[in-house]
């Protein structure tokens, strides 16, 4: 009883910090001057946000609303803008897909699904009409002021997200005290089955990855519009979190790496080129949808799916496993290889060299896998362990890989996640071993894989962060470098320096040195009063690399 209070706890702080994030995000504005810029021949009116001295312009449409028709089709450009248009408020996030965490039934339950699913939806609402984004520029920035550019890649897991949650111009407001100005940028994406709808059908109708088809859609925009701003479309970087960063590291190895010019750099926290298998691998979740929604008879189950309505749609979307299910990083819902724009598996386009020639920076979190381990809280054996590797993640896998995962991953908690706790936080005899296991398998080891295939091909910085290890439970949880990286200035400035100089350091922080194979060093971000240090990248250096190699030998055809 004491494990179950403590998981439901932990749980709740993470709810907790998700609506404070949130209820925080909306820019304070003013209401004493109102600026405008002229796209087309439209005008837009914003705000000027008098905390952060920021020009805000929220919710421009990037692309045509994808109903009708265009739902589950690629992302079409906006058409020319006219009039005057009220560019005040965020636009609509994209349909969410409900937040299953697993606790028992009961009075935690319900309120933790009444945090995540009603108030979350009232605070952002959400709509098929979605495809905007949003620019921060400093106050009194003129057009063609030329400012670099970044251009904010939300996480969610596929599954959930929207611009709302971060503000913007606290990124702008330290670029100006730097005196490195930057124009700030967020776009919506969709997400869940409207956005990562994966079959045989899909793939044959070429509409596969519309969530990362939209994010190039809006890059697309920032090439043509970005000026007006004050911002210079040749300096453009793409930076995200989590499944943003995922998204980001997809971006450089979409269309064989070609960037279309569209960003000139990449910064990814929790985030790299993943395994994720084929684009028909999803078939079982298409057809259990077409099932749900009554489509199931049609001869055209796509097209028929474009049709249904958009509640009952919702309704087989929401039954599908969330992020929070027990096949936790198993995702029904991700970018897949559709054989055009991701031509093959990420990590494949990586060995070939299908990369996007640019800087970047990419990070991880220490205790990457505790918070996608409370679901798995019912496995406390060995040989239920071995059974959940293979049935969930690498069915092929021999016995003999198995017996040596195991011995590389042992039981013990003191080696397990959260690291560095001791005894602590061990749930279940077997939470810190799978914890590590996962955080290893989707974040570690793909981070660390990417930055062997290309250093020394292209600049690249690592960092590793271990701030609030004293969290119980989940440790340097997934997601807890955003508080560095919109909050403590010393990611904040590293984030600046890099896209105005393709390079992290300047003269407010410490130095951050290349990575490199011969000298895999990483900024390690600290709890306590010296707040960084470099470390070695080597860290479960054999168990990281044996379940990199496990997973590159046995292609994850696990959700066909």
């Amino acid at each position: 009883m004491a494990h179950l209070l403590s998981s439901c706890l932990s749980r709740l702080v993470l709810v907790a910090v998700l609506l404070s994030a949130r209820a925080h995000a909306a820019p304070s504005v003013t209401r004493r001057s109102s600026p405008t810029v002229t796209l087309d021949n439209g005008t837009f009116v914003g705000t000027t946000d008098s905390i952060t001295s920021t020009n805000v312009f929220l919710g421009i449409p990037f692309a045509q609303p994808p109903v009708g028709d265009l739902r589950f089709s690629l992302p079409v450009a906006n058409d020319p803008y006219t009039g005057t248009n009220d560019a005040t408020s965020f636009g609509s996030a994209c349909p969410q897909q409900s937040v299953d965490l697993p606790l028992p039934p009961g009075l935690a339950a319900d309120a933790v699904d009444f945090l995540t699913n009603t108030i979350l939806d009232v605070i952002s609402p959400s709509s098929e009409d979605c495809l905007t984004l949003n620019v921060w520029q400093p106050a009194g920035t003129k057009p063609n002021a030329n400012l670099p550019v970044v251009a904010w890649i939300f996480g969610g897991g596929f599954e959930l997200g929207a611009t709302d949650t971060y503000d913007g111009g606290l990124i702008v407001q330290e670029s100006v005290k730097l005196n490195e100005p930057v124009i700030y940028v967020s776009m919506n994406y969709r997400v869940s089955a409207f956005g990562f709808l994966a079959s045989q059908e899909v793939k044959d109708a070429g509409v596969g990855n519309l969530g990362l088809q939209d994010q190039r859609q809006a890059l697309r925009w920032i090439q043509k519009y970005i000026s007006a701003f004050g911002g210079d479309p040749t300096k453009v970087t793409i930076w995200g979190e989590s499944a943003g960063a995922i998204s980001v590291a997809l971006q450089m190895v979409a269309n064989g790496g070609d960037s279309e010019g569209l960003f000139r750099g990449a910064f990814m926290e929790s985030g790299s080129p993943i395994p994720v298998g084929d684009i028909t691998d999803g078939q079982k979740y298409y057809d259990t949808l077409v099932e749900q929604t009554g489509c199931e008879g049609s001869t055209d189950t796509l097209a028929c799916l474009r049709q249904v309505p958009f509640n009952t749609l919702m309704a087989a979307v929401d039954n599908s496993p969330s992020i929070f299910a027990p096949q936790s990083l198993n995702l029904a819902w991700l970018p897949r290889a559709d054989g055009v724009f991701l031509s093959d598996d990420p990590q494949q386009l990586v060995v070939n060299g299908r990369v996007a020639n640019v800087p970047f920076v990419t990070g991880d979190c220490d205790d990457e896998g505790t918070l996608f381990t409370l679901a798995l809280l019912n496995i406390t054996t060995d040989d239920e362990v071995r059974d959940y590797i293979t049935s969930n993640y690498v069915p092929a896998a021999t016995s003999s890989d198995l017996d040596q995962l195991m011995t590389l991953y042992p039981q013990d908690p003191t080696q397990g996640s959260p690291y560095d706790t001791g005894l602590l936080n061990a749930l279940t005899p077997q939470f810190k071993r799978l914890a590590s296991m996962q955080g290893d398998l989707v974040f570690q080891g793909p981070r660390r894989f990417f930055l062997q295939q290309r250093s020394g091909k292209q600049n690249t910085w690592s960092f590793l962060s271990k701030r609030l290890k004293a969290l119980p439970i989940l440790g340097s949880v997934h997601a807890s470098d955003l508080i560095s990286a919109y909050g403590q200035v010393d990611l904040t400035d590293y984030i600046i320096n890099f896209v105005n100089n393709l390079n992290p350091n300047g003269p407010t922080v410490p130095n951050w040195p290349q990575y490199s194979t011969s000298s895999p060093q990483l900024l390690t971000l600290l709890d306590g009063l010296i707040p960084t240090s470099i470390t070695t990248d080597t860290y479960r250096q054999d168990a990281i690399s044996f379940w990199q190699n496990l997973s590159l030998a046995h292609p994850l055809k696990r959700n066909e």
